[in-house]
């Protein structure tokens, strides 16, 4: 047997024994110690298997980072251990700090999503190749639909040299769109630039001091930059490329990212990036000294475009997709040696943080597994307890019967599983018996609120006569009626 497979078995035997020990006073934290050990156990032979220099992952839930770690190294050649204050230029996760800064501004009310890009930006004169569009607008560079070039007119991803703003003004009217506006996704870093420079236009700061001062302080990201200077740069993880032939990691050159700092530039460790992400799980707050409003957050977590085919989603800033059922959100980066992921569901309000110091990090692949394995166990240990079970009331048996209605439905009330539910069926009837099946949440003695996943939140009120029979239900604004009175 494999020395490692032997290790594997022995850490599930020793954790299964640690398991069965808890008492019912450990804190969530505690009850979850073998499944991050597991954890722990996955990524250390996933990094050995994959010659990865070095990892950190974080594990938020609601407003804490519950759990983070630092597997590898920093820095090969010195053997320095990796920590969790090290940190990694996040790349592209950048371009959702510009996004917030614009739904801010928005809020404040200095612009409209749909206002055309060139009502800020006046020297916007890229060629549109499709006569008749509408203009370009801040939504559309916000969800990558506005059919600009993948980057400005430079190979800055081949040479390093990436442009200045204003080399980027300077040609800009020579490239032309590749689709129509608002007809399907490409990505676009030339269009995050330009969102950046709208943040620095309208609120009359510069790109730099205005991340700083309306989300990095308000969150308390002191270990972030948005454009490192020589000293920050100095405390950066060592970054390298992919995997050479003979096994080995090239250093990578640290690039200055210029006029595409809107876009890739800022830096920042777990810790601060577990601030931003709790930030994303506010999304009941508005208060109004948020940082950004729930509601904007909620705007910007949901699908703004959906590709033709369904291959893709965008909010605001912010990919979206679903897998196992449950709609999650995210983005990565690049950027010479450093590839990170964010990834979360705000319904759950669970995150997930992976920084990697390689080409070849492959950071989402960790982060899907990790918020698959560590989702519903960070919800089960920290979430609070639910409310209480309705208790079943023995006279709901009186509400028990069929009703109908104008129109060829009809309407049963019944008890089932101890919860009272109705189902409409039409004709003809939908392909599941459980599609149209509402739960009968009680408000008072007679009056119910439809709830459970197909519930849409109006009253049913069952009114009786003076017999005491009832004679009506008023569902909504609407009525039903006990099929045995009904007559047409």
């Amino acid at each position: 047997m494999k020395p490692f497979r032997l290790l594997v078995i022995l850490v599930i035997t020793l954790l299964s024994i640690q398991s069965y020990a808890m008492s019912k006073t450990d804190t969530p934290i505690q009850t979850i110690q073998a499944d991050l050990k597991l954890l722990e156990t996955w990524i250390t032979a996933q990094q050995e298997y994959r010659n990865i220099p070095g990892i950190t992952i974080g594990l938020v839930y609601d407003q804490e980072l519950i759990y983070s770690k630092s597997f590898g190294y920093s820095d090969l050649a010195e053997k320095t251990p990796l920590t969790e204050e090290v940190p990694f230029r996040v790349a592209s996760i950048t371009k959702t700090f510009t996004a917030t800064a614009l739904m801010q501004l928005r809020d404040a009310g200095k612009l409209r999503l749909d206002d055309p890009v060139k009502d800020y930006l006046p020297w916007f004169n890229i060629s549109q190749r499709f006569p008749g569009q509408p203009p370009i607008t801040i939504r559309q560079l916000l969800t990558h639909t506005s059919g600009l070039p993948r980057e400005a007119d430079f190979p800055y991803w081949t040479d390093h040299n990436f442009p200045t703003m204003e080399q980027i003004k300077a040609t800009l009217a020579t490239q032309e769109t590749i689709y129509p506006p608002a007809t399907r996704i490409k990505y676009s870093n030339l269009g995050m630039s330009l969102a950046g420079e709208l943040v620095a236009v309208i609120s009359g700061q510069s790109y730099e001091e205005y991340i700083t001062t309306h989300i990095f302080q308000p969150l308390d990201m002191s270990a972030s930059s948005v454009i490192p200077d020589e000293s920050y740069q100095q405390l950066l993880v060592t970054p390298y490329s992919h995997r050479q032939t003979d096994a080995t990691h090239k250093i990578e050159a640290y690039t200055e990212t210029k006029g595409i700092a809107a876009a890739a530039s800022i830096a920042s460790t777990v810790g601060d990036l577990a601030k931003y992400v709790s930030l994303q799980l506010r999304e009941d707050d508005n208060s109004p000294d948020a940082v950004l409003k729930g509601t904007s957050l909620k705007e910007m977590h949901r699908v703004q475009f959906l590709n033709p085919n369904w291959s893709g989603a965008w909010g605001l800033g912010w990919s979206v997709w679903q897998r196992n059922g449950r709609t999650v959100n995210g983005h990565g980066g690049w950027v010479g040696g450093n590839r990170t992921q964010i990834m979360f569901i705000p319904e759950d309000k669970v995150a997930v943080i992976v920084l990697t110091n390689s080409d070849d990090g492959e950071p989402s692949f960790f982060a899907r597994h990790a918020l698959d394995h560590m989702g519903p166990i960070m919800i089960s240990a920290f979430a609070p307890p639910s409310e209480a079970a309705i208790e079943f009331n023995p006279k709901w048996q009186k509400f028990v019967g069929t009703y109908v209605e104008p129109g060829p439905y009809f309407t049963e009330v019944l008890i089932r599983d101890q919860i009272l539910v109705m189902s409409t069926l039409s004709f003809p009837p939908e392909d599941s018996p459980d599609s149209e099946v509402v739960e009968l949440t009680p408000v008072s003695e007679n009056i119910f609120r439809m709830t459970g996943n197909n519930g849409n939140g109006e009253l049913v009120i069952f009114e009786f006569n003076e017999m005491g029979k009832i004679f009506q239900v008023k569902v909504g604004s609407n009525y039903i009626y006990p099929k045995a009175l009904y007559k047409k």
